[in-house]
């Protein structure tokens, strides 16, 4: 029997997704558990706001939850522990937190990987500036520094096939390859293109630990014994359940929810003088808060 095919027209798939789909068949059959979370982030919210009123500038979210990360995970470092072999585990110092970020080339625009390192000894500031000076030139990324790897992963088959194999088998021998390429944590970002709707994103993850921000709504919140408003967050945790067990996973999940809720490192004078003054009223305005 024929049947009428549905018209259709056919464009290139990029070679920066195809290198993005076959990293994440390298990690395919991991086993892994998932923290679905509703986080309140008024604070942070209300503070890029009234930065952005006063200087112009707008600060960076990811940035914020990036800083936040890294500081959990340096207080518990364990959570981003990798297998070497079949008997040992690497434990990262720094925390190298990978992610995406939009560029333009042209009229198109396209997403690229990036990695914030030794993030743990960044104060959001710092975290920030980096963040919006990767946007605003066109310095290499992580992923493209490794272009052996992406042209490895784009052979055509069988060669690829053969070359995912291999570095399967060494990887998991030394960890530090592809934690050199992609950063020892992983947090993505898909609730900018949402705001307003809350749902979480969900991914296989590449990392040990993943971050998945999702969309951000408004909710109302029990508050000091209060019912008020609230900018609540959807935010998903990706662990590695092979390298990471269930009683440090929901440690870990308490403490950046106190750090992200809290708004954490937004009082540090690691800024320039210009900047201080609003930081001081923030840190005034909290401790006025009953």
């Amino acid at each position: 029997m024929n049947h009428k095919t549905t018209p259709y027209h056919v464009v290139d798939f990029p070679p920066e997704r195809r290198g993005m789909a076959a990293f994440q068949e390298l990690k395919a059959g991991r086993h892994c558990m998932y923290a679905l979370l509703e986080v309140d982030v008024t604070v942070i919210r209300k503070f890029i706001e009234d930065y952005k009123a006063k200087t112009g500038e707008q600060l960076s979210f990811t940035g914020y939850l990036i800083s936040c990360l890294a500081r959990a995970v340096d207080e518990d470092k364990t959570v981003q522990s990798y297998r070497k072999g079949s008997k040992q585990l690497v434990i990262f110092d720094d925390v190298d937190v990978g992610f995406m970020i939009e560029m333009k080339k042209g009229e198109k625009r396209f997403l690229t990987g990036r990695v914030i390192r030794a993030a743990n000894c960044k104060t959001f500031w710092e975290i920030n500036q980096e963040i919006r000076a990767v946007q605003s030139s066109r310095m290499l990324s992580d992923a493209e520094k490794d272009s052996w790897f992406r042209s490895a992963m784009l052979l055509p088959w069988p060669l690829s096939g053969l070359f995912k194999s291999l570095f399967r088998m060494i990887e998991h021998r030394d960890p530090t390859i592809v934690t050199s390429m992609a950063g020892t944590v992983g947090i993505s970002s898909v609730g900018m293109f949402g705001k307003g709707h809350s749902g979480w994103g969900i991914s296989s993850g590449s990392h040990s630990l993943d971050l998945i921000a999702g969309g951000t709504a408004r909710k109302m919140s029990e508050v000091d014994e209060r019912i008020e408003p609230r900018d609540i967050l959807s935010l998903t945790i990706i662990f590695d359940h092979d390298v990471i067990d269930g009683a440090p996973a929901a440690r870990f999940t308490r403490r950046l929810i106190e750090l992200i809720e809290s708004g954490y490192g937004l009082d540090q004078d690691q800024t320039p003088a210009i900047d201080r003054k609003l930081q001081s009223n923030f840190a005034m305005s909290q401790q006025e808060e009953p």
